[in-house]
């Protein structure tokens, strides 16, 4: 920037082509100068404005507002001089918002406000476009409204941006676009028959791992599915349902359906029998054709499992009711949900290895969840990568009750459901953070986010109730945000909100205004009102005060009680994942979902099919309201949890058929052991009574 230097050499002699001799030329002529700003010696910058002498150095200059040119002849504009955009006539004036940071800006062209010469609208902070222009380079800056490169460059140049001729910076990251060359490498069939496991794929074979030619986020071995060759296509089951429900397949030439081949209107194959698994004829009162149950026969350690029969063996029937458009989304959206499950699920399990098995013992009172919570998570020894086990005592006579496999899970349960109806949290099912100075004096906000991630690590329920706009806060950031109306809980707030939206006239706008002149001081929302469109954006300040601004402490305690076990860094690094598990309530347990769930091991190939038909048939009843039991019910019969949790069971939940009297729940391994019997009744009536009896044992 200095006026008597100029670049004589190349651009690898003397320093970047500004020769020696030159620069030495220059230090002794400015060493003569006086800076008009701080008035000392050295002021090697004067302004390029014919017959100004004013002299200044760089850092004085850019503090004084002086503008530099970084193009052609690298001029300089003293605050006097400097150029200035005009606003175009008939124009009005008043605020706008920088596309860049989002905050209110005044349109007018001032040093530190800048418009964009190619769009009416759109107004920027000097110094966000500044910071963008470093960051995006030459080849990436331009404008954020219409895209336009060559004219607002040119312009942002005169006034003073420095556009830096390099590539943009997340260009230059090592290994940034890495994640996208990666493809997804895990079998995902019921029982997956690999001894190296689900994400073993060895190419050319039969463990050469195939994905799904329609979504490409689930995969199978060759050998565990009914494929014969790498060439065949493969749908997994969510595909191939949606397809099915939308008549895809019957528009198919190449992949018609004979017409003996039928599928059900829910878009899943029915199966025909197995010559291996013979079934109870079609009057039988409980016959079930559709079984997705994981099974495994002990005698010859084979799986069975009925989906993964050869193409021969399946049948299918056009689908006469037409699925409309709605419903079809609403697959597609419960689809990309189990596959956003299912990744956070592997990435709590990735987290889970940090737990030791060194044990922390919580005692925990039921009638006082949050309090004895509270004192065991504050306690000197505990340590959130231990291994937790949960002891209940009773409140009235302070004696400890029963200890089982499950507790834990249930005293995450009880202390997420503390957390949903805490003063904490404000809203009605969806949540934000509410603001209670009691609970920020007592530090509480950071023991709901330490709570919430030590829950999530260590198997237990997630919250389910954040909002989509607490959810992008702590992924994105609060200045990345903008919330919604349905954020504000406080009735009198929306109230307001309402009022300045249902103005008709500015007189009426102004008048609520001065209603709420008290309301708007106070919050700092407070601004002029020239137009009656100006009432959109003080929606948006009240909106951003209410639901952001006025939380931003307690937000950020809770955030750094996220930060536990490292559950906030891979929520930040993996956003869609955990808004499934966090957004989201628990998908209702269904018959499928249990028989999906567990997997069934068969004394002989004898009893495999009756106990594997008594067994769905009793889920059936029990889903169908048949049964005194529910599902919940028996998935705490025998695994001691309510629900499944986001990081899954480990072990998997087994079912084993046995010659005992009656159904025993084993809560360690999450084994159900079921009795053979003669008759579905029989089994039936035992169930009823084990699971019943059980549960009101432990008080459950």
């Amino acid at each position: 920037m200095s006026s008597g230097i100029w670049q004589r050499g190349e651009e690898d002699e003397g320093v970047h082509g500004f020769l020696i001799n030159d620069i030495r030329k220059e230090v002794t002529r400015a060493a003569k100068l006086t800076c008009n700003i701080c008035k000392k010696k050295g002021a090697s910058i004067g302004c390029v404005a014919p017959k100004c002498k004013r002299s200044y150095h760089f850092p004085c200059g850019v503090q004084r507002e002086c503008i530099f040119q970084f193009m052609e002849n690298f001029g300089s504009y003293c605050w006097e001089h400097r150029p200035v955009q005009k606003l175009p006539s008939g124009e009005s004036r008043g605020s706008s918002q920088c596309t860049i940071c989002l905050e209110f800006v005044e349109r007018i062209p001032l040093y530190n406000v800048l418009k964009s010469p190619c769009c009416k609208n759109a107004w920027f902070h000097r110094d966000c476009l500044q910071y963008q222009a470093l960051s995006a380079g030459i080849f990436f800056f331009r404008c954020t409204v219409c895209n336009n490169k060559d004219k607002f460059q040119n312009e942002m140049l005169r006034m003073g941006i420095h556009i830096p001729e390099k590539d943009a910076s997340w260009e230059l990251e090592e290994n940034a676009y890495q994640d996208l060359l990666q493809r997804y490498q895990h079998c995902d069939a019921r029982t997956c028959l690999c001894k190296n496991g689900r994400d073993y794929s060895k190419p050319d074979s039969k463990w050469e791992i195939k994905r799904c030619q329609c979504c490409g986020s689930c995969g199978t071995h060759l050998a565990c599915s009914p494929m014969q060759s790498w060439e065949e296509n493969w749908e997994c089951m969510e595909c191939r349902s949606i397809f099915a429900k939308s008549g895809y397949y019957q528009n198919q030439k190449k992949r018609s359906l004979t017409n003996s081949e039928k599928i059900d209107v829910t878009g899943r194959l029915l199966e025909e029998p197995s010559p291996k698994c013979p079934r109870q004829s079609p009057g039988s009162q409980h016959s079930f054709h559709l079984r997705s149950t994981k099974m495994l026969c002990q005698n010859s350690l084979t799986p069975c499992t009925l989906l993964d029969l050869p193409a021969s063996n399946k049948m299918a029937m056009s689908i006469s009711p037409l699925i409309n458009s709605s419903s079809r989304s609403l697959s597609v959206r419960r689809m990309q949900l189990r596959i956003q499950k299912r990744e956070a699920s592997n990435i709590l399990r990735e987290l889970k290895s940090q737990i030791n098995t060194k044990t922390t013992r919580l005692n925990i009172n039921r009638d006082d969840i949050w309090s004895s919570a509270l004192k065991g998570f504050r306690g000197r020894n505990f340590n959130p990568a231990n291994t937790m086990e949960i002891k209940f005592t009773n409140c009235k006579d302070k004696t400890e009750t029963y200890t089982f496999h499950g507790s834990k899970h249930e005293f995450f349960q009880l202390l997420m459901l503390h957390l949903k109806i805490s003063s904490l949290f404000e809203g009605s099912s969806s949540k934000n953070l509410s603001l209670d100075s009691q609970a920020i004096k007592e530090n509480l906000y950071y023991e709901a986010g330490k709570m919430i991630a030590v829950s999530l690590v260590h198997g237990g329920p997630p919250p389910g109730f954040f909002s989509k706009t607490l959810f992008n806060c702590l992924a994105y950031g609060p200045e990345n945000v903008k919330p919604t109306e349905e954020d504000v809980a406080d009735s009198d707030v929306a109230q307001t909100i309402n009022m300045i939206k249902s103005s008709r006239t500015l007189a009426h706008l102004q008048s609520t205004i001065s209603d709420c002149y008290e309301y708007l001081t106070v919050t700092g929302c407070l601004r002029p009102m020239t137009t009656l469109s100006d009432k959109d954006m003080l929606v948006n300040d009240i909106l951003i005060y209410h639901v952001i601004k006025r939380v931003l402490s307690p937000f950020e305690s809770f955030r750094q009680g996220l930060k536990t076990l490292g559950v906030l860094e891979k929520l930040q690094s993996h956003p869609d994942a955990f808004s499934s598990i966090l957004c989201h309530k628990p998908e209702r347990l269904s018959a499928k979902i249990l028989g999906d769930l567990f997997t069934i091991h068969c004394v002989s190939n004898l009893n495999r099919e009756k106990g594997v038909d008594f067994w769905m048939g009793y889920l059936q009843d029990v889903e169908g309201g048949e049964s005194a039991a529910t599902l919940e019910d028996i998935l705490v019969f025998a695994t001691g949890t309510s629900s499944i949790p986001p990081i899954g069971f480990e072990p998997e939940p087994s079912v084993e058929f046995m010659y005992i009297k009656y159904p025993v729940g084993n809560r360690q391994p999450n084994c159900l052991q079921l009795p053979i019997t003669k008759t579905y009744e029989q089994f039936k009536n035992k169930m009823d009574f084990a699971i019943s009896s059980t549960l009101r044992l432990t008080g459950v």
